[in-house]
């Protein structure tokens, strides 16, 4: 792969998502050679994805390449590549573009999506967990009314405006609440010849409320902000099959649809080569230093860690907030290791959680106060603006929401790439 040999300890991060880009800024390299390795060339910051798709924000807003992000930065090395397999016993990463010795390896693969085994749903549903998928969903939805212009029967055209989301955590929330603005503010105006008002967005969760994870109230609150919005939610129900035209459920009821959101959970991404005794729920297990026991150097962090704590016996969430405070860590205690120090145990700080439903409409529970509506949906705002890799991209995405807010409008209602059915 080209990297450089030198008198530094190597430190290779599998992934450069949250976890992964956090511990890269925080490693001293001054003293590690860092070698970030990922399939992409830039970090995404998931949590905005869903505007993307529903045409809030270029891909490009929420985007952020990795090596401009370490451009000032010595020792340090990024190759865009595909990790295959690892070999623990010879200290040996192999990917697709050559095999790179270790000193140290951190496993921060993140999740995928988890479909529960659902094979039909798999091939036909679109999920959401990358740039690529958001772009792929913006372009269906745009497709659909564009298609139902030429439909002379009205079931069918419903068929074409019907869109299903499964999953009420905060994607599916967040996403059913987008699309709902997208048909009250702008969809109406695109497509005057289309009675809009024959759109229907149902989100299905299969939990007694929405938000489950968050307070009751945040939770009742977000169900009457969607409801408010005109979005049909359903609790208590599972989807079981999808064709690519009908979805069924646990219950009688039935949704004829031409595009099925898959929102509905991840599962961990391990890589070849981690012994399958160190795996569990499709997670690496670590310590409370973030080290697999049996390896003395290799670490996982973010979302594919599964390391467990008196307040939380079944593991950390895979939530961001984690990802990055493991990454932050697991910087400070490999720079200790270097002093001669001991590390320390992690300990996950929860900051609280919040999750945004539409104009001036979000619920926010942190640690002593939680509220909900105007002020929420700002203090949303900021934390995700400050949140954003580059000054650019929050200029960009700052401008974006300004403009929206003013004008109801959204202004990257392009299908670039048009979205091909999967045949399978």
């Amino acid at each position: 792969m080209n990297i450089p040999e030198l008198d530094l300890k190597r430190v290779v991060i599998i992934g450069g998502g949250f976890a992964g880009l956090n511990l890269a800024k925080k490693l001293d390299k001054k003293a590690y050679q860092v070698v970030l390795l990922d399939k992409n060339n830039y970090h995404t910051f998931q949590p905005l994805l869903y505007q993307v798709a529903t045409s809030g924000l270029e891909p490009d807003s929420i985007g952020y390449p990795i090596r401009k992000t370490f451009k000032a930065s010595k020792n340090f090395h990024f190759r865009w590549v595909e990790v295959t397999k690892i070999d623990t016993s010879s200290k040996i990463v192999y990917t697709n573009c050559g095999d790179l010795k270790y000193d140290k390896l951190v496993i921060a693969t993140g999740a995928v999506t988890n479909f529960f085994n659902m094979d039909d749903v798999a091939q036909k549903a679109i999920p959401m967990k990358s740039l690529v998928e958001s772009l792929d969903l913006r372009s269906k939805i745009l497709q659909n009314f564009e298609q139902a212009l030429y439909v002379n029967d009205l079931k069918e055209q419903e068929r074409l405006m019907n869109f299903i989301i499964v999953g009420g955590g905060p994607t599916g929330v967040e996403l059913a609440g987008a699309l709902a603005e997208l048909k009250k503010h702008v969809l109406a105006n695109d497509y005057p010849d289309l009675d809009i008002r024959r759109m229907n967005i149902h989100l299905i969760e299969a939990a007694p409320r929405v938000l489950a994870p968050m307070s009751e109230n945040a939770s009742k609150k977000a169900h009457n902000f969607l409801k408010k919005l005109g979005v049909n939610v359903w609790t208590n129900m599972q989807v079981k099959h999808f064709d690519g035209k009908l979805v069924t459920t646990n219950s009688d009821k039935t949704f004829s649809c031409e595009t099925l959101i898959w929102a509905a959970g991840v599962k961990g991404d391990p890589i070849n080569g981690i012994d399958a005794s160190n795996i569990k729920n499709n997670r690496i297990i670590v310590n409370e230093f973030n080290r697999i026991e049996t390896q003395d150097d290799v670490y996982a962090i973010g979302d594919i860690a599964f390391q467990t704590s008196k307040d939380y016996p079944k593991g950390y969430p895979m939530l961001g907030s984690v990802a990055m405070q493991q990454g932050i860590h697991l910087g400070k205690n490999l720079n200790r290791l270097l002093k001669g120090k001991n590390m320390n145990a992690f300990k996950y700080l929860d900051k609280g959680t919040m999750a945004t439903v539409g104009r001036n409409l979000a619920v926010v529970d942190l640690p002593k106060f939680k509220f909900q509506g105007f002020f929420a949906w700002f203090v949303w705002m900021f934390v995700h603006l400050m949140l954003l890799v580059g000054f650019r991209n929050k200029l960009v995405v700052f401008i974006n929401w300004a403009w929206s807010y003013i004008w109801f409008d959204k202004g990257t209602r392009l299908i670039v790439r048009p979205f091909k059915k999967n045949s399978k």
